[in-house]
């Protein structure tokens, strides 16, 4: 057996509040428990954080790229392999590897690669459309729209083989034999690229989708006269939303009225993108953002860590909340309990960080990356 991981003189993070003056001990990859420095086992391998924060890895459930790769560009094990290591050193320690509306032949492809492809950080594929709204299509094409048809969303669960875990949808153009057939696959079903009145968000929520995607991005807006699907989520009692907090998406000041009024129901994704000249989305870095050649907004250049530090900074969030919105809320959308926690038990995937929000040390299943 390992010698146990000890991280002391760290301030601990366990998703419910901050403790000090304990360590944290990892055994066979999991939370063996917070100890005090007098119980740390002689034959301990010890790793002083000098003070630092020490939170639960953080989960993003909507990133298509990192570390120069995209992954619907290049649907292959070696690009999941660079994007995986280039999100862990983040401190991104879970991730939903996305796809975006593209030609059936990639989204196959991908699942492909998928079925034969395992890392530790990653939870499965989202699929965003392409049964979307070509209204609310923003930088999707909208050649590769498709109508949800029953017959082929059963074909295509039944090729991903479990790896399809979420899929962002218009409610409007789906039905409740439909949306169950999904959810019964153990998809997570999140409302997105809609232009859903209220009546039409609401019906979909009463058959099950669980989720907004991207709040405020790509959907019927908040209006007085028609409300939209943001009113219907922010009138749900259970219903989350993902947001994107880097200030371009969103306005910081939404963000905030957003959290007033959802509090735990809002959680954070990067919506992350990479620069690439090939396949259907040709995304150009500029300068704090990415874009279609066009100029359409196509996707952020956000990190986890840099959301959670503009909620902290730029919206007044709390940093315990914040933290919670980057890890532990995500984990209860997509039914991961041993995530999002420092606990007995829990999977010790861990970032450390320092009070200028830089990442200095990241604990994978255990192992110190």
């Amino acid at each position: 057996m390992e010698p146990p991981i000890v991280i002391t003189n760290g301030v601990v993070f366990t998703g419910n509040a901050f403790v000090e003056g304990l360590a944290v001990m990892i055994t066979n990859g999991k939370i063996a428990g917070l100890i005090p420095p007098d119980g740390i086992p002689e034959e301990a391998e010890i790793f002083d954080v000098g003070g630092d924060v020490v939170a639960p890895g953080f989960i993003d459930l909507q990133v298509y790229g990192g570390g120069g790769r995209l992954f619907s560009a290049d649907p292959a094990g070696d690009a999941l392999d660079e994007i995986a290591n280039a999100l862990v050193a983040g401190g991104t320690t879970s991730f939903m590897i996305t796809m975006a509306t593209n030609t059936m032949a990639v989204v196959d492809q991908s699942l492909q690669v998928l079925n034969g492809y395992t890392h530790p950080a990653l939870l499965g594929l989202h699929l965003e459309g392409p049964y979307l709204n070509p209204n609310r299509r923003g930088a999707h094409p909208a050649e590769y729209i498709r109508q949800p048809e029953q017959w082929e969303i059963a074909a295509l669960l039944k090729r991903a083989k479990g790896r399809l875990r979420m899929m962002t949808i218009a409610p409007e153009r789906f039905n409740g034999e439909t949306i169950r057939l999904l959810l019964d696959a153990g998809v997570v079903l999140s409302a997105g690229h809609s232009d859903a009145s209220f009546s039409e968000a609401t019906a979909g929520f009463s058959h099950g989708i669980q989720a907004v995607t991207h709040l405020f991005n790509a959907m019927s807006p908040l209006h007085h006269r028609n409300p939209g699907l943001p009113a219907a989520v922010f009138q749900s009692d259970k219903v989350v939303a993902s947001i994107i907090a880097d200030g371009i998406h969103v306005d910081y000041e939404v963000i905030a009225i957003s959290k007033k009024l959802l509090n735990e129901r809002l959680f954070l994704i990067t919506d992350a993108v990479a620069e690439t000249q090939t396949g259907i989305y040709r995304h150009v870095f500029n300068g704090d953002r990415y874009s279609l050649p066009d100029g359409t907004l196509s996707g952020s250049s956000l990190t986890m860590m840099q959301a959670v530090a503009n909620c902290v900074e730029r919206v007044g969030i709390p940093l315990d909340e914040a933290l919670r919105m980057a890890s532990l809320y995500p984990a209860l959308l997509i039914g991961e309990e041993d995530l999002g926690r420092i606990s007995v038990g829990s999977v010790a995937n861990l970032v450390v960080f320092d009070q200028q929000y830089s990442v200095k040390h990241v604990f994978l299943g255990g192992s110190p990356q």
